[in-house]
């Protein structure tokens, strides 16, 4: 039976750009090789396009900081709707870019965002994940938060603020209006890069123009005292819940569960999976996050973050449509807590994607 073809995309022009990078690795390891077929589609830092050989795709693989794109000389090009299921053209005669099924692994802007989505539709390349309009709504915190205060789903108290509001924003109203501690964060940027845990005006400023380094929009939202838990989801149109998990931040030594926290520190976060939570409060979680991801137009795979009170109110922190798939992420891990193991939740993704694509495909697209 000939393979399918899967085009794992990574890297991208994205502050995640490494993240991206130790995610792909995991899923390159851990795809199953006896039906599928990996095609490596590295996106360095400057947006460039590369098709890249197992042996070699990344430097310094092992280490978290210094992780890189090994860039080849086989450029890509970008050629939607050239051919059927023709996504890129390659500067090597010998080398074949076709794919069947794209798994993007990106992280962040120009990846997680919709943009990279919305190629593979013109394209007409099934994909894994979240489709244009639920990437881009997942991705923008602040769109996501509106949609889910609408919709009824408890989210943090919170203000967006553009480039030109930001001098009109005091640390003195921000204050008034949250308390402190507050969160300052670019509206559209994840793993917790130019995030700021703020107790002070000095730090106020600070951590505002850090936030739109990143971004140019920032959401300011109230600090919510209590457990962290996470909630992966799986499906298209009757998408399940795995349990829930707990992210125990080591706050003396982070503050909160930062990039450092998530990605470089061994020792930043411990992870409690499954999460040590009653049988209600399970369900309920595994309900939210259903009903988030529904809410937020998603489809195939996301992570929905909570924060769990103490009286037992669950609020809504974000969801993300393309999760971490490295050796610490939660999302894959909460699938073999549930019973699904790594390789089997990559192939059900991949499903999913096919099956999604297919449907689609069987729309009309004229009035004749």
């Amino acid at each position: 039976m000939k393979k399918i073809r899967v085009g794992i995309i990574f890297g991208g022009k994205s502050a995640e750009h490494e993240v991206s990078l130790q995610s792909a690795k995991n899923v390159i390891g851990a795809i199953d090789k006896t039906r599928f077929e990996p095609v490596l589609i590295g996106i360095d830092k400057q947006g460039q396009w590369h098709l890249t050989e197992a042996e070699n795709y990344l430097l310094n693989a092992h280490d978290p900081k210094l992780i890189a794109l090994n860039k080849s000389n086989d450029n890509v090009l970008i050629a939607p709707g050239a051919t059927e299921n023709q996504l890129m053209a390659s500067h090597k005669q010998n080398s074949d870019g076709r794919i069947d099924v794209a798994f993007p692994i990106l992280h962040g802007p120009c990846g997680e965002d919709g943009l990279v989505q919305g190629l593979l539709k013109l394209a007409n390349i099934p994909f894994v994940g979240a489709s244009v309009l639920g990437s881009a709504v997942g991705m923008d915190k602040d769109v996501m938060k509106r949609l889910l205060r609408d919709a009824g789903i408890p989210v943090a108290d919170f203000i967006t603020v553009t480039r030109t509001q930001k001098n009109n924003v005091t640390f003195a109203f921000v204050k008034d209006k949250f308390g402190l501690p507050v969160f300052v964060k670019p509206a559209n940027m994840g793993s917790s890069v130019g995030i700021s845990r703020v107790d002070t005006e000095a730090h106020f400023l600070t951590a505002v123009e850090e936030a739109f380094m990143y971004d140019r929009k920032v959401i300011i939202e109230e600090c919510i005292y209590g457990r962290e838990i996470e909630c992966s989801v799986l499906g298209n149109e009757n998408p399940a819940a795995s349990l829930p998990g707990e992210v125990i931040s080591n706050a003396a030594k982070h503050g909160f569960y930062s990039y450092e926290a998530k990605y470089i520190d061994e020792n930043g976060a411990t992870l409690k999976i499954p999460a040590d939570l009653d049988q209600q409060t399970v369900k309920k979680v595994q309900a939210l996050a259903v009903t988030t991801f529904k809410v937020l137009c998603c489809e195939g795979m996301a992570r929905v973050d909570f924060f769990l009170k103490q009286d037992g109110q669950i609020f809504v922190n974000e969801i993300n449509t393309i999760p971490g798939f490295t050796n610490v992420s939660m999302y894959p891990k909460l699938w073999e807590a549930t019973g699904k193991g790594y390789t089997a939740l990559i192939t059900e993704l991949i499903e999913l994607a096919l099956e999604r694509h297919k449907e689609e495909r069987a729309l009309k697209t004229t009035v004749c």
